[in-house]
């Protein structure tokens, strides 16, 4: 078998990223309650909490596919709340629960759409680099298949292969092997862990209290819709010292 190439080269640097004093409302109900997180260039950082916790709702907003109802969001130092949310999100990759893959077309159709679409490359040009992203995520040998035909680990690994695809300075994975079953979690994690050893900067939501002891550079923790501890993993998980912590690592470790 061939040995697989290396993943190509990052043309863009990565970028801070910050929120400050995030608040979100629902009608009456309140659910990001004065947020601040701080995302150093190159860093991980790995979200915690119970569900309904507001932490999916965050990186919603913090790519503005919700708009916060006051505070401030920042990249490289500089306020985005004023800019073009679609030009934002070419920035800020996502990867969600749900694959959300395009089923008519195939994984390279499916890579390829964003570049062609919102960079305006030609088709040769997002060919090459979808391939090279495929073979980043171990699927450029799937190139021609069609979404349905592969397991649900090959399709968040295709999803993952667009997201990068868009050149993202930063990139949010919202519970990204929560749709996965069990045995198919750990290749995602390794794959998101390696993103991060490239230096990507990185925010992800999970419930894989492994992958944030083993793969964050700081750990967040929220509770009904506010930050209650955050800091290294070490820390947090070894000196929680919050008993509302306390209590939610008692029942997830």
């Amino acid at each position: 078998m061939a040995k697989p190439t290396s993943a190509p080269p990052r043309t863009v640097d990565p970028v801070s990223l910050a929120a400050n004093n995030i608040h979100l409302a629902f009608g009456p109900n309140k659910v990001l309650k004065g947020v601040d997180i701080d995302v150093p260039a190159g860093s991980t950082v790995v979200v915690i909490g119970p569900s309904g916790s507001g932490k999916s709702t965050l990186l919603r907003t913090l790519n503005r596919l919700y708009e916060p109802d006051q505070g401030d969001i920042l990249l490289d130092g500089r306020s985005v709340l004023a800019d073009n949310p679609d030009e934002l999100r070419q920035r800020i990759g996502m990867v969600f629960q749900q694959f959300n893959l395009f089923p008519h077309r195939t994984v390279l159709d499916n890579v390829t759409l964003a570049p062609r679409k919102l960079k305006k490359m030609s088709a040769e040009a997002a060919r090459d680099l979808a391939l090279n992203q495929l073979e980043r995520v171990g699927l450029r040998h799937k190139a021609e298949a069609r979404p349905g035909t592969l397991s649900g680990g090959q399709q968040q690994r295709v999803a993952i292969a667009r997201a990068l695809a868009m050149s993202p300075q930063v990139m949010f994975f919202d519970e990204a092997t929560s749709a996965l079953d069990p045995e198919l979690v750990k290749g995602i994690l390794a794959l998101i862990a390696d993103l991060g050893s490239d230096g990507m900067t990185m925010v992800v939501v999970t419930h894989e209290m492994g992958f944030a002891q083993s793969a964050a550079d700081n750990v967040v923790f929220m509770d009904h819709g506010a930050v209650v501890e955050s800091g290294p993993p070490e820390r947090l998980f070894e000196a929680a010292e919050t008993d509302r912590l306390q209590k939610f690592l008692s029942q997830v470790l």
